[in-house]
């Protein structure tokens, strides 16, 4: 196994395994099954939450998880309904991201999608729009990353295909005890990945989610 680990840190799903409901819009990022305060509150409340405007925070195993989210990591790789609403060729290339002027994630991302548009930079971070397989992405990826590992962010539907691919070397969930009943899945159960990774859970302190965490037989 390559030093260069590919981890996922940090992906919220419901209890029934989905990690945004349908018919994202740009008033509803995360579709209009989606509740985002119930997906995302345990991170939020944290310290370190990346987003973070104002001081505070708990602290905590919660936080540790937040902060662990940037260590060692030299790349990121998205889905394109991470990066954003729209669908087919882009009618607006003035879009950006959700993130304004300031992204969070301060190093190369790769953004997979079927209709590539020129890079672009926003402060520390460079945006990459790719037409590729996984395994292709992950080696540019790599190659951005210059040693350090690579993120992988999501949606629910990119970590599935390189879970399919077999790439993934560590995951963690957060499981949050809500139901969406349909959207973008990552799993039917997190029993699926069993074959192939070891598995924790943690519960978090606050009582909001079941913490997963998976890696590599």
């Amino acid at each position: 196994m390559t030093t260069q680990l590919l981890r996922v840190h940090n992906f919220m799903v419901s209890q029934d395994g989905f990690g945004a409901g349908e018919n994202q819009s740009l008033e509803h990022p995360f579709g209009d099954a989606a509740d985002p305060a119930a997906l995302f509150s345990w991170a939020g409340a944290t310290a370190s939450w990346p987003m973070r405007t104002e001081p505070g925070g708990s602290r905590g195993l919660d936080d540790y998880f937040t902060r662990d989210w940037a260590r060692n990591i030299g790349a990121e790789i998205m889905g394109r309904n991470k990066f954003g609403p729209q669908r087919g060729p882009w009618q607006d290339h003035d879009w950006r991201g959700w993130w304004g002027e300031q992204p969070p994630f301060r190093t190369p991302v790769f953004v997979m999608t079927h209709h590539p548009r020129p890079s672009f930079t926003l402060s520390d971070t460079t945006f990459h729009f790719v037409d590729a397989d996984p395994a292709t992405v992950l080696a540019r990826a790599r190659e951005a990353a210059q040693g350090k590992d690579v993120r992988l962010g999501g949606g629910a539907i990119t970590i599935r295909e390189f879970l399919d691919a077999d790439l993934v070397d560590t995951l963690h969930v957060a499981v949050s005890p809500v139901n969406l009943g349909s959207g973008s899945r990552l799993w039917e159960s997190p029993d699926e990945l069993l074959d192939r990774f070891h598995r924790d859970v943690v519960p978090s302190p606050s009582g909001d989610v079941m913490h997963h965490l998976f890696w590599r037989r």
